[in-house]
This record gives structure tokens, sequence and C-alpha cells, in this order.
């Protein structure tokens, strides 16, 4: 289980001779982030929601008799100052004992998770993961034969629920949109120029990115009617095709983005901000 920022997930799988087949899985939006960014707490109906949503995992997890479980909570746990208080609650009245992680086992988590997708072809990889209230950047060095090397790291302070209620409306304009970017190139600009990219001699670097943004991305340029997970995965877009994109999310209002099935009402708004974080990396 995966409790995010904005998403609560949850995955079953039993273990078979090829890796792992999954038998069960929920997704919901539950925002448990709305408002940490500024206040420091989570908000008590923020933590209704996604008490709400736990308790539904853990009736998957009783149902499919599952014997071995993590539960894993990120940013928005990692910053609130009442995230005690939402972890016992979370134990007392949904059965489930969550562990917040580190910024850096996140990062390993992501690299792990991301592993099979990896170009031999490629002599470094930049994986980015685009949060609710944090972006993590990981520098991955690539050799033949040895494992994949988290080189570099960083966890940067902004994600789409933090940037989008910095930068509220229905419309995203230009000068808005504008302003997103540049926040969000000014925190990653020190990590991304540390890395001497362009003095690489004759290296690839294969851009790799994981969660929500790139997978909506994805699943417009596809044209999906629904989300389908496996059509998405490893799928390989071109800049032109992400600018693309991006450029028809800008045009749209709130209702036209909600209505996107691979977007949704309840991540409309959030949406816009996401490729902010996506253009300036």
């Amino acid at each position: 289980l995966d409790l995010g920022t904005n998403n609560c997930r949850l995955l079953v799988a039993r273990p078979e001779a090829s890796g792992f087949r999954v038998i069960d899985a929920f997704s919901r939006i539950v925002r448990l982030g709305e408002g940490v960014a500024e206040s420091g707490r989570l908000s008590d109906e923020a933590v209704a929601r996604t008490l709400s949503a736990l308790r539904v995992c853990a009736g998957k997890l009783r149902r499919r008799g599952v014997t071995r479980f993590r539960g894993v909570a990120t940013e928005a746990c990692r910053l609130a100052e009442n995230c005690d208080a939402f972890l016992a609650r979370a134990e007392a009245e949904a059965g489930l004992e969550l562990e917040i992680i580190s910024d850096r086992e996140e990062a390993a988590l992501a690299l792990d998770s991301c592993t099979p997708l990896l170009e031999a072809t490629a002599s470094h990889a930049l994986l980015f993961d685009i949060g609710g209230c944090s972006t993590e950047l990981i520098w991955v060095r690539l050799a033949d034969g040895a494992p994949p090397l988290l080189d570099r790291w960083t966890s940067l302070p902004c994600g789409v629920v933090s940037l989008a209620e910095r930068h509220d409306g229905d419309r995203i304009t230009a000068p808005t949109y504008g302003a997103m970017v540049a926040h969000a190139e000014n925190l990653m600009a020190p990590f991304i120029a540390g890395l001497g990219i362009a003095d690489l001699a004759g290296g690839a670097v294969q851009l790799l990115g994981t969660s929500g943004t790139v997978t909506t991305i994805a699943g417009l340029h596809l044209g999906l009617e629904r989300y389908d997970r496996a059509r998405v995965d490893g799928f390989r877009l071109g800049f032109d095709d992400v600018r693309c994109q991006i450029d028809r999310l800008l045009a749209m209002n709130f209702k036209e983005r909600a209505a996107e099935p691979c977007i949704g009402a309840g991540r409309g708004d959030v949406v816009g901000a996401g490729c902010a974080i996506l253009e300036a990396i």
C-alpha cells in the first residue's frame, strides 16, 4: 500500500515462478496532503477521506487472505506535525500499520520499480517521480552487466498539489503556467547543473518518468477511453508528443480537464501543475 499526498494505492499480488501476478488493486484520490504545505497539519477532512479509503484496502486484504503486507506513507506524512495521531487512527480504525519512509528510500523504491524499463543503450538515466508535495529526481548510472547505480538524488519541495494550491484557477493562463514552470525550474536547476549531462562523452541519457503526470500524458496521447496500465507502462513519448498534450490541457478549463477519462474530477485541478513540473524537467 502506497499512501501518497494525492492518492491511496493498493496492489495485491501472488508470487509465481516468473515474478508476481496481480490479483487485486485499488486506487482512490484522497488528497491527504491538502493544505499541509501551508498549515503543516493534516486536515480533519483529508484524514476522514483517507481513513475511508484505508478501510476499503483493509477489506480487500482480508478477502484475499494476504500474509505479507507493507504500507508506506510519503511526503504529506513527513511534513505533517499531527501525522502520529493519523497513523494511530489508521491502525485503530482500519487495522493497518503504516510506516513513513524517508525521501531517500522513496527514491530507491522508485528506481527498483522502474529498473525493467532502463535501456541497455543508455549510459545514464534521469528518473523522475512527480508526487503531490514533492518531486524526486534520481540520477542513475548504467553499465553492462551491473545493477543500476543510484548515483545522486534529490527531493524537491514541489508537487502537483502544493504547486496547484499556490496557483489555483479554473483555466490556467499563460502567465500562471509560466510562473509554475519557473518555480519548479529554480528548485531543480542546481541539481541538474551538477550532473554535467552536457559533458557526457558518447553517453545516451534516458529520461524516465513514473507516477500520474506522465501516465496521464501517455493516456491522452494514446486516446484511451479509460486508463489501461498495460498500454501505458513502458510507452515512449517524444518531446513533441509531450508538448502537444500539454498544449491541449492548457487550452481546457477545469470541467473539460475533468471530463477526460485519463484525468477525472479528482485530478482536474492539479494536472496543470504536474505538466509545469514535467516541462521544467
